[in-house]
């Protein structure tokens, strides 16, 4: 009765660690690959699976049942390819030495993966799993708070907050209360885990470079985007006012109508600056204009216009603002009354302004476009020119009858 007993390494780490191609066959050969192994890391737990492999391998012997020892490995470019690179391994094993039975040995739930895989080309007796003892005793923890400390990345990530939190919770608590400092302090964690969950001094730090490159640059857009940040605070100061002016029990509606109709001129106008900052960019740069560079004011605009028309329609129906109202137009003989626009009509108007404007930056922006095509068109060699002067009059006919006549 021939036993195969085998150690399974999915993500081949004997490869990547020895150089070695699998699978490793043999007593002697898997005794030198232990010693390998633990030279290249000794804090694997691959050696420790390596050498339950031997012993299961040796206590079969004595009972005098003939063991086949083996290492088999995946890759490490992706898990298809792994499962299919140890069950190629295990064909040729199967196939090479004809085992009644195998005994897998594995370290880790990521190698516990290949057990189908072995039992669909032999019977498996047993599965060998090898927890490594020291993992479980108080040893391994201080020898990761070890490694936790001196990584200087995560001391500053977890240690600071920590170390800021027992100094500044006493000053709370003595000041207020143990429940303000309390909740003071979750506030400020709070603060802390939303900054580094969404990457904020990522984006700070990126936002700081490109601004620096711009500087160095000379850009027009450095001065657009401050101007458009001033406009954008006006445009919210406008907006408060305007909520604030409001009487008391308007709902929430009714204010943020408000707040859009006073505030959206300036934003838009905030937009279209900054929108036509990194246009004179582009075209500074002699580089071919994309057709959202061109689009873009028209859209900010039609966006403007529409949200105007809306909140001005929901702010004249509950009597915030008036009516608008034309004014009387005297032209020669040709007299025009005032007369009063209903909301629903002022509302169509700009919902109307704010599509012909978009269809005008479409169109605009087609038309630059197929402009700048016909200006950059090769233009056409004189060889060319000949050619269909040529076959034009029919002077570049072939005077030799076809063969089909």
């Amino acid at each position: 009765m021939t036993t195969l007993v085998v150690c399974l390494d999915r993500n081949d780490d004997v490869g990547r660690k020895t150089g070695l191609q699998t699978p490793i066959v043999g007593w002697e050969a898997v005794r030198a690959l232990v010693t390998d192994v633990g030279l290249a890391d000794p804090e694997d737990s691959g050696v420790n699976s390596l050498l339950e492999t031997l012993r299961v391998a040796q206590s079969l012997r004595d009972g005098h049942e003939e063991a086949v020892v083996a290492v088999v490995s995946g890759d490490r470019e992706s898990a298809v390819s792994a499962d299919r690179a140890v069950a190629r391994q295990v064909d040729e094993l199967v196939a090479e030495y004809e085992p009644d039975s195998a005994v897998v040995v594995i370290d880790s739930a990521e190698d516990e993966r290949l057990v189908p895989i072995v039992e669909s080309r032999v019977r498996v007796d047993s599965v060998d799993r090898v927890v490594v003892r020291q993992a479980r005793d108080i040893e391994s923890t201080y020898y990761l708070l070890k490694q936790f400390l001196a990584d200087e990345e995560l001391r500053q990530t977890v240690l600071v907050p920590i170390g800021l939190t027992l100094l500044v919770f006493p000053i709370l608590a003595w000041g207020w209360s143990v429940a303000g400092g309390a909740a003071a302090i979750t506030a400020v964690i709070g603060l802390f885990l939303l900054y580094k969950g969404f990457s904020v001094d990522e984006i700070l730090t990126g936002l700081a470079r490109r601004v620096q490159e711009s500087l160095y640059a000379g850009q027009v857009s450095v001065v657009t985007y401050v101007v458009a940040g001033g406009l954008t605070l006006v445009g919210l100061f406008v907006g408060a006012l305007g909520v604030s002016g409001l009487e008391g029990g308007q709902g929430v509606v009714v204010p943020a109508m408000a707040f859009a109709f006073e505030g959206v001129p300036w934003l838009a106008m905030a937009a279209l600056t900054a929108s036509a900052g990194r246009l004179l960019d582009e075209v500074i740069r002699e580089e071919p204009l994309r057709t959202s560079y061109l689009t873009l004011p028209f859209i900010i605009v039609s966006v403007g216009l529409i949200v105007r028309g809306f909140s001005a329609f929901f702010l004249e129906q509950q009597g915030v603002i008036d009516a608008f109202v034309v004014p009387a137009v005297s032209l020669g003989a040709l007299e025009v009354a005032s007369f009063e626009i209903a909301p629903g009509e002022r509302l169509a108007l700009f919902v109307a302004a704010g599509f012909l404007v978009s269809l005008a930056g479409v169109r605009i922006a087609a038309a630059f476009n197929g402009a700048e095509e016909e200006t950059t068109k090769p233009e056409t060699t004189g060889a060319d020119t000949t050619e269909e002067t040529e076959l034009a009059d029919g002077s570049g006919r072939s005077d030799e009858p076809r063969a089909d006549r």
